[in-house]
């Protein structure tokens, strides 16, 4: 087992994770690292301000690979908050199963980024004290080990009982899990066989990856910045081919001028743009949020329709992430984010990955994504996607030159006319850092 993780986040609590790389038949690498000790995060930034721009550059592609065979891309990180199972906030992400030769160009990809010079091993960069360290604040159950490994699953029930029909059912609810390995195991064997991969009702389509260069975060990636030739290059050059539908989520919308040019061509073309993004209330990035609130007036003059998260999605078909959104948690009191990064051209083309629509992922970030041809898969995911826009989020509209939220049908709430759902601190502190705040930075 190979993990490459970014680095940025490796500290304090999440430190307990580079445990693993002292198990047997794990390596990890952390990438381009940050200085200091891993106890406090807030330190690691502070000592590292001397180095912002190299720091400044993050990988942010999810890739899980299996046997070179078959692949899983997306928005989604693995910790609980990505799977419903956090009492404070849980995302709401999309994904994408990929088999054959598209998950063989993933796994490339990932040796790329594995075998480059910023990807160091966690051996090097940890004496052995942090490691016992670590150890010593371990929680986890030692009911299973490397050496003890828990039994496999039970196999599948035949073919025959679950024939691999495009009508078959394919779709699972993960519930709360016991943090028992040996309770786990026997919930996962006890769940429906359609999430065997030998049952699954597979669509075969015509896919391309879209993926940054690791040059990209490099620390002379100056003449990468300039050869528009990234991720979020690729996905705008298919956004400006739509003829009547684009449909967009972005969970931190923070578009920039050039962008906002690439909306307007197409806006002047009447294709029909909508984008869901998060309120203020459902955003973990205030200063994103406050970014993109810079273009939102612009953006609804040139008639794009903008929709806005609510972060209360409990009773709505809004979390369109099976195992994600509201409703998590051991007591269903977690707020919902969204976290899902998902184009629709004309409902024909799907691409779904890492990217967000910001300078950040143009500019700093490292980004991979699936384009898929594929009039079926469009379809599903614009079914999968749209009941997001009318039933759990706010629609955002220019009423005498003022701003207004328009409430999801069915709500029984009001309208409101200033950022609902979010305190006035909240509200406060975007317009406060609004003029400071750079778009590429956010």
């Amino acid at each position: 087992v190979r993990i490459l993780l970014d680095d940025f986040n490796t500290a304090g609590d999440n430190a307990q994770i580079l445990k693993f790389a002292f198990e047997k038949n794990v390596e990890m690498r952390l990438f381009n690292p940050l200085p200091s000790n891993r106890s406090s995060a807030l330190w690691r930034i502070v000592s590292s301000l001397s180095d912002a721009a190299r720091l400044q550059r993050r990988v942010h592609n999810k890739i899980f690979v299996a046997d070179n065979a078959v692949a899983i891309t997306g928005g989604r990180n693995l910790g609980d908050t990505y799977f419903g199972q956090s009492d404070g906030v849980n995302f709401v992400d999309i994904d994408v199963l990929a088999a054959g030769r598209i998950a063989r160009d993933l796994s490339r990809s990932f040796d790329q980024y594995w075998n480059n010079p910023l990807a160091y091993p966690v051996q090097a960069l940890m004496s052995v004290r942090d490691i016992e360290a670590l150890r010593a604040k371990s929680n986890v159950s030692t009911a299973a080990s490397p050496e003890n490994p828990l039994p496999p699953p039970e196999p599948a029930k035949s073919d025959a009982n679950h024939p691999n029909t495009p009508n078959a059912p394919n779709r699972t609810t993960l519930t709360r899990v016991s943090v028992d390995p040996a309770g786990l195991t026997s919930t996962i064997a006890a769940l429906p066989d359609s999430t065997d991969l030998r049952l699954l009702s597979w669509t075969w389509a015509a896919s391309t990856m879209l993926v940054d260069q690791a040059s990209k975060i490099a620390e002379d990636a100056d003449a990468v910045e300039e050869s528009n030739n990234t991720t979020v290059d690729s996905l705008l050059s298919l956004m400006t081919r739509a003829k009547t539908d684009l449909l967009v989520v972005s969970p931190y919308f923070v578009p920039g001028a050039e962008m906002m040019k690439q909306f307007a061509d197409i806006r002047q073309r009447g294709v029909r743009v909508r984008v869901l993004t998060n309120s203020l209330a459902s955003n973990d990035a205030v200063a994103a949020h406050a970014g993109y609130a810079r273009y939102r007036e612009a953006l609804i003059a040139m008639g794009v329709e903008i929709y806005e998260m609510r972060s209360e999605q409990r009773g709505t078909l809004a979390s369109f992430g099976r195992g994600s959104g509201s409703a998590g948690g051991s007591n269903g009191a977690s707020r919902a984010s969204l976290h899902a990064k998902a184009v629709v051209v004309d409902n024909l083309l799907l691409v779904v990955g890492s990217m967000n629509l910001d300078l950040r992922s143009k500019l700093l970030n490292s980004e991979v994504a699936i384009a898929i041809r594929n009039r079926q898969l469009a379809s599903e995911a614009t079914a999968l996607i749209e009941p997001g826009l009318t039933t759990g989020a706010y629609r955002v509209e220019l009423k005498d030159g003022k701003l207004v939220w328009r409430a999801p049908e069915g709500s029984g709430l009001p309208d409101a006319t200033s950022e609902p759902d979010a305190s006035m601190g909240l509200r406060m502190l975007v317009k406060i850092i609004g003029p400071f705040a750079p778009d590429e930075m956010l």
